[in-house]
């Protein structure tokens, strides 16, 4: 693996500061990430931010296929070189923004799922794991760098401040997993902070309706928009159509006093409470 350094000099690149790149260095680091993965060669990669290559090399080598996306399409032709040097064929590069590539048609490729890997920028990385959360019929697991922050947001247990509405949302339908800490010095550019690994696996069935679960995620949204108030001021003034009144009949209805606060629910309560909320059907 030559450092990125190195390649953004010979072909005459920079890294982007707009698009979060900050590109994994340590070829040791990089197996040692695609080995706790635990990849077969009957998986289907889908890898997010595909960049130098540094991952996608040994991705290729470990799974059956891989997709590499990346937006920045001036990194392309570099990252083909890469594989091909690397000893990679099984590859398909694709210039694409994951936020609006459609998943689906990846996971066509995948009999039983994607695994969906990749080294997340900071700035959209909680759009990515929403889309992964609307997009998890396809997609069997995911094995993620955040920033480290971001990762123990993921990882909370209710009623800490860390525990917020993606950590709810995806506690819903997946069980998360710390993999690894990567220290900043191991990336170029060199971020301000450390980063860790996390595996997500989404779980084949959950227990609620698309459109129930739609609703609960909107009242998961209401109760985290005003952490600090009271779950019935929370829900009350969240775009639900509901006034204070109608939020303590809901919470005490489901069980939930109503002034404890978003962080301390459960993903059981939020069920229970979504349950409790969500309107009749027209008749």
């Amino acid at each position: 693996m030559t450092s990125p350094r190195q390649l953004l000099t010979v072909w005459d690149l920079r890294a982007k500061k707009s698009l979060g790149q900050n590109f994994l260095s340590d070829p040791g680091v990089a197996r040692m990430i695609v080995a706790r993965a635990g990849l077969a060669k009957t998986d289907t990669v889908l890898e997010i931010g595909a960049g130098l290559g540094a991952l996608t090399v040994p991705i290729a080598l470990a799974a059956g296929r891989v997709i590499a996306l990346d937006t920045d399409k001036r990194l392309l032709g570099l990252l083909r070189t890469e594989l091909l040097a690397g000893g990679a064929r099984n590859f398909w590069i694709i210039g694409a923004d994951i936020l609006r590539y459609p998943i689906d048609r990846a996971a066509r490729a995948a009999a039983d799922g994607l695994v969906v890997m990749g080294n997340l920028p900071y700035h959209i990385s909680s759009q990515i794991v929403v889309r992964l959360i609307e997009a998890r019929r396809g997609v069997r697991r995911a094995v993620l760098m955040f920033q480290k922050e971001m990762a123990e947001r993921l990882c909370a247990e209710p009623g800490g401040r860390d525990y917020g509405r993606l950590t709810a949302m995806l506690r819903y339908c997946a069980d998360i997993r710390p993999l690894a800490t990567l220290p900043a010095a191991g990336f170029f550019p060199r971020p301000k902070v450390d980063s860790k690994v996390v595996e997500i696996r989404f779980r084949p069935e959950t227990i609620l309706s698309p459109d129930e679960e739609r609703f609960m995620f909107r009242v998961i949204k209401a109760a985290f928009g005003q952490r600090r108030k009271t779950l019935r001021n929370a829900l009350s003034g969240g775009g639900l159509d509901l006034d204070g009144a109608g939020a303590a009949r809901a919470l005490e209805a489901a069980g939930i006093a109503p002034n404890r606060r978003a962080e301390t629910l459960t993903v059981g309560e939020f069920v229970a409470l979504a349950r409790e909320l969500t309107p009749p059907p027209d008749p």
